[in-house]
């Protein structure tokens, strides 16, 4: 029997965010739907305030489950969750109607929720607004009328599964590899499933010193900031937030009036027409010393007087210093700040000029090029500081909110945000965690078990060895397999043409090309480098160009896999570049590597340890995470080491193909996530 199924739970807010977890201990199931391919539904009471629980519900339910053949929902991994957590069972395969229209849509972005797919279909969801208010107004699900909550799940379970069939009959009349993919995908929700139940215990008091160690690293930065910024501006009052006044220090430019600066720049007009807008369109900044102003006394108001000489009970604002209590005069008219030019009109913002991290790293590249050490110092501290900002929200607050009172934060991971198929995360979103094995708040994740550690299973250089295969890179192919060092080579030609860089330093450029980045907007020697990449990897560089053709014939390109990525509006400009060429060059080999390689060997693992209670908690870029008991180091090292000798048998036989390039698996084990060693 095929079956449909859809839960129905409470939702708890908590810190400002809404938990819709089961593992939430205030979150309770109130109703299970499911509906057969014959026609026969069944709405299951659990908890609600207005009826009684089916007293034989756990029981129906469950002999459902035992006959369902495939299991379809939409949103798998929402209703798998709330079934295991209330005891139920089921190890069969599922359809997750979401993810079958994700991979469908060929990487362009459109509404995923089941309402917006029905609505493309042309199918009734039967939805009703009162349903809408009742949430918008924070009732809670079991407090929703029961005739009106058990209308709302039926018109759910007939939408989803009239949704499954639409999809099912695409998937057979398009002849390609989709149906792989939607297979692979729908394999690994259940996976990804299992991991967000384990959950990641969490050491809170290591967490709090992680939050310490950022929060005194930010003072720090803070104060040496502003004692710089009073160095580069004299008294202008700056807010080291306010990127339209960082950019003052930078660029030391402002616009004379922002509405006339917005329609003043295109992107790609020449470079003649860009000076001279920046010319007759902004103002140069000089250092200014500040005074009290002598009208209001600093004070910013002033109180006029009336006719007969007395004062009106009520102040102005200082016309004189604009209500601030100081005027300003130049120092010496000297240049404030940095002196930076922005190269091109891709810089200008509405406000000035524009402060990303891109350009920042550009401009610091250029400011070490040229041994300007104190721009360096700014510009390094400035990134830094927004880095530890983004760590403290994201990560420790993340953390700190999303953990449950067992200590454990059940890691979300989604399979349908991303374009390319790669994996992203929410509650916090651990997919965007820095790479390399630096990044404190890793130590705050530990074993669950006395004694236990934690292993890292990192593939090598993932991306550039499925480019290598992807490319039929001689060139690439022969220095994965004698272990050539790229990154100190990238490091070298950076150095070599006046920018000394570190390895490490280098790791930043040596596969950018890959998914798309030039040399365009980079320093001049780091430019030599992104020109040397193409000549010395030819092979990728005539596969980039066969992707292009392939997008403009056909307008879609695709991967090894089967997947398929559309590109409707592909042209080719007059200068003979393809627009979305950076799209075309970064989808498949992000694609193959992450969402077609990496979840390949993230099934094969998990099924492994399945006799084991060492078990798979993350999987975050190309690595896998597991926490590993005490007695089973040696077996999990064991299943790695087989892995690694198993995966091009594997990825063969998934893809029908002749991966000829060696894959690695590379294992570190520790007390915790970031103080793992290189296991031999």
């Amino acid at each position: 029997m095929k079956l449909t199924l859809d839960v129905e739970n409470t939702v708890t807010k908590r810190d400002g965010k809404l938990h819709l977890d089961p593992f939430e201990p205030t979150n309770e199931l109130v109703m299970v739907g499911m509906l057969s391919d014959s026609g026969e539904e069944a709405l299951i009471t659990f908890n609600h305030n207005e009826v009684d629980s089916d007293t034989d519900g756990h029981m129906i339910v469950q002999d459902w489950l035992d006959r369902a053949t495939i299991l379809i929902m939409h949103n798998a991994s929402h209703d798998l969750l709330w079934l295991w957590e209330s005891g139920f069972t089921y190890d069969g395969p599922v359809f997750d109607t979401m993810l079958g229209e994700y991979v469908l849509q060929r990487g362009l972005k459109e509404p995923l929720s089941l309402e917006a797919c029905a609505e493309r279909y042309d199918l009734d969801t039967k939805k009703q607004d009162t349903m809408k208010e009742y949430f918008s107004k924070g009732h809670s699900v079991s407090d929703i009328p029961w005739g009106e909550l058990s209308e709302y799940l039926s018109a759910d379970l007939h939408a989803t599964q009239e949704l499954s069939d639409k999809i099912y009959k695409r998937l057979l009349l398009e002849d390609n590899g989709l149906r792989d993919t939607v297979d692979l995908t729908n394999q690994v929700a259940v996976c990804l499933s299992r991991i967000y139940q384990r959950g990641f215990k969490v050491d809170l008091s290591k967490l709090e010193h992680v939050k310490s160690e950022f929060e005194q690293e930010k003072q720090q930065l803070v104060s040496d900031l502003n004692k710089q910024v009073r160095d580069l501006m004299g008294d202008i009052p700056i807010n080291l937030n306010s990127p339209e006044q960082l950019s003052w220090i930078i660029y030391s430019r402002k616009p004379k009036d922002k509405t006339i600066w917005v329609n003043t720049f295109d992107p790609y007009m020449n470079n003649d027409a860009y000076k001279k807008g920046i010319k007759e369109q902004s103002q140069v900044l000089f250092k200014q010393k500040a005074h009290q102003c002598s009208t209001c006394r600093g004070t910013g108001s002033v109180r006029k007087v009336k006719k007969d000489g007395t004062l009106f009970s009520k102040s102005n604002k200082c016309n004189v210093c604009a209500g601030i209590g100081y005027t300003f005069t130049p120092i010496n008219n000297a240049i404030a700040g940095l002196k930076f030019n922005a190269p091109n009109a891709k810089w200008i913002s509405a406000n000035g000029f524009s402060t990303n991290k891109t350009n920042l790293l550009y401009l610091e590249g250029i400011a070490r090029a040229r041994n300007m050490d104190g721009a360096v110092a700014f510009l390094s501290r400035v990134q830094r500081l927004s880095a530890i900002d983004t760590y403290l929200s994201s990560f420790v607050e993340g953390i700190r909110t999303h953990t449950k009172p067992d200590n454990r934060l059940h890691v979300r991971l989604l399979q349908h945000r991303t374009s390319t198929g790669r994996l992203s995360g929410a509650d916090p979103n651990m997919q965007n965690m820095p790479r390399g094995g630096t990044f404190p708040v890793k130590k705050v994740f530990v074993s669950r078990w006395e004694g236990g550690k934690i292993m890292e299973a990192d593939f090598a250089q993932l991306e550039f060895r499925v480019a290598a295969y992807l490319g039929q890179d001689k060139v690439a192919m022969d220095e994965v397999a004698t272990g050539f060092d790229v990154h100190a080579y990238t490091a070298k030609v950076i150095s070599d043409a006046g920018q000394p860089t570190s390895r490490q330093d280098a790791k930043a450029h040596t596969f950018a090309p890959l998914y798309g980045a030039s040399g365009y907007g980079r320093t001049p020697a780091e430019a030599a480098y992104y020109s040397q990449f193409n000549d010395k990897y030819a092979g990728i560089a005539k596969w980039h160009k066969r992707l292009a053709s392939e997008a403009l014939n056909t307008g879609k390109i695709s991967t090894p896999s089967g997947r398929e990525f559309s590109f409707p509006d592909v042209t080719r400009r007059r200068n003979n570049t393809v627009s979305h060429f950076t799209q075309i060059k970064n989808y498949p080999v992000q694609s193959f590597a992450t969402a077609d390689i990496v979840p390949i060997a993230l099934l094969h693992i998990d099924k492994e340890l399945n006799d084991l209670r060492s078990c798979i908690v993350n999987t975050v870029h190309d690595s896998i995470v597991i926490d590993v008991h005490p007695n089973e180091e040696q077996a999990v090292l064991t299943i790695i080491d087989s892995t690694n000798n198993k995966l091009k048998s594997i990825i063969d036989n998934r893809w029908n193909v002749n991966f000829n390039v060696p894959l690695l698996l590379e294992a570190k084990i520790g007390p915790n996530w970031l103080d793992t060693k290189d296991v031999a």
